[in-house]
């Protein structure tokens, strides 16, 4: 199993399918904030649709698509981070998070972010880790920024979020940038 101690109070590890009732009720708990940003929140009504959410994610990882990890603080799942798509035959991830709204501005999801960088780069010889926030996401932009994920530009229109478009900026980090750090 994947699991990756960051800190004394904070983890992150791969979903199981015994984690479907907490991320439901996270999900469900910060509803209103999270549907601002994230589509997904829309089409997320149960327990069920979650735990469909967890098989896809569990199935995804077996095949070596996608790696999903729910961040632990202080032993509570707090939010998920993971590597939305991974494509090995160019060596590059894309890193999807989201967080309770009660648990930000305590710098969690740029340290879990962080520790699955590290684990691209050095475990899996990644090239590069791509971020995509929509553009008038701070909270979400400041992750890759505060861990010096270089702006790539802006993709006009590049997700639809319920009932409009909005812009998506790019952020991406090479191996040997990150090495650097």
């Amino acid at each position: 199993m994947f699991i990756k101690q960051i800190d004394e109070n904070l983890s992150i590890r791969l979903i199981e399918m015994s984690d479907a009732d907490r991320v439901f009720t996270l999900t469900d708990d910060h509803r209103d904030y999270l549907k601002e940003w994230l589509p997904w929140v829309y089409s997320t009504h149960s327990v069920e649709d979650t735990r469909n959410f967890i098989r896809r994610r569990i199935e995804g990882y077996k095949d070596k698509k996608m790696i999903s990890t729910v961040i632990l603080f202080n032993g509570e799942i707090v939010g998920m981070v993971g590597f939305t798509s991974i494509d090995i035959s160019i060596k590059t991830a894309y890193i999807g998070y989201w967080l309770g709204e009660d648990f930000q501005g305590n710098g969690i999801m740029t340290k879990a972010t962080k520790a699955l960088t590290d684990y691209g780069m050095d475990e899996l010889k990644l090239n590069k880790v791509e971020i995509r926030a929509a553009v008038g996401n701070h909270k979400s932009r400041r992750v890759p920024e505060n861990l010096g994920f270089i702006h790539e530009g802006t993709i006009r229109a590049g997700e639809w979020n319920h009932d409009h478009f909005v812009d998506v900026a790019v952020y991406g980090m090479l191996a040997e940038e990150w090495r650097m750090e």
